[in-house]
C-alpha cells in the first residue's frame, strides 16, 4: 500500500513554490538558505504539498518514544495558515522563519495561534488541557522524572495562574505576550 500512496502522491498536482526572491523578501532566510530548505522539503516531500499525515509520520521520527500524533496534528494545524488541509513549502518557510528568526513577539503570537486551536482569539483550559496532554504523550513514558497522573492538570492550572490576568477563565494574546514577556 506504500507504493500506491507513492504513486497517488506523485500523481497529484505537483507545488512549485512562487519565485525564492519572493520568499526571501518576506521570510528571514538568505536565497542560499532557502535553497536548502526547499531541497530537503522537496526530498520528504515530492509532490510539494505536505498533508497532515505525511507530517505526522515526519514529525514521528524525532520522538520514537513517544506518541506525538496529537502534538503534530496542532502543529500542522499551526502550519497550514489556509486552513486547507495541507502545507506547501510557503507555509512551512515563513512560520520556519518565525520560530527561527522572528522576534520574540512574533514568536509568542505564533505560539499563541498554536494553542487556540479553535482560532477564536483567545486560550481556554480545555484547550491548552489538551496541547499539555499532547506534549506529555509526545514526550513518552520514559521522561525523568517520572511523571504523575494529574500533571498535565496541574501544568494547565499553573498556566492559567500565572497568564490569566483578569481571571476569567480565558487568556487572550495580550495577556499571553504580557505574561510571557514578565
Amino acid at each position: 500500500s506504500d507504493k500506491i500512496e507513492d504513486e497517488l502522491e506523485m500523481t497529484t498536482v505537483c507545488h512549485r513554490p512562487e519565485g525564492l526572491e519572493q520568499l526571501e523578501a518576506q521570510t528571514n532566510f538568505t536565497k542560499r538558505e532557502l535553497q536548502v530548505l526547499y531541497r530537503g522539503f522537496k526530498n520528504e516531500c515530492p509532490s510539494g504539498v505536505v498533508n497532515e499525515e505525511t507530517f505526522k509520520q515526519i514529525y514521528a521520527q524525532f520522538f520514537p518514544h513517544g506518541d506525538a500524533s496529537m502534538y503534530a496534528h496542532y502543529l500542522f494545524n499551526a502550519f497550514d495558515t489556509a486552513q486547507n488541509g495541507s502545507v506547501k513549502f510557503e507555509d512551512f518557510v515563513m512560520a520556519l522563519s518565525i520560530l527561527l528568526r522572528g522576534t520574540v513577539h512574533e514568536k509568542l503570537r505564533w505560539t499563541f495561534n498554536l494553542y487556540d486551536i479553535n482560532k477564536d482569539g483567545c486560550i481556554n483550559k480545555e484547550e491548552m488541557m489538551d496541547i499539555v496532554k499532547a506534549i506529555y504523550d509526545m514526550m513518552g513514558k520514559y521522561t525523568y522524572p517520572v511523571l504523575k497522573e494529574d500533571a498535565p492538570r496541574q501544568h494547565v492550572e499553573a498556566f492559567f495562574q500565572k497568564m490569566d490576568k483578569n481571571k476569567d477563565g480565558i487568556v487572550t494574546l495580550d495577556e499571553f505576550i504580557e505574561s510571557c514577556q514578565e
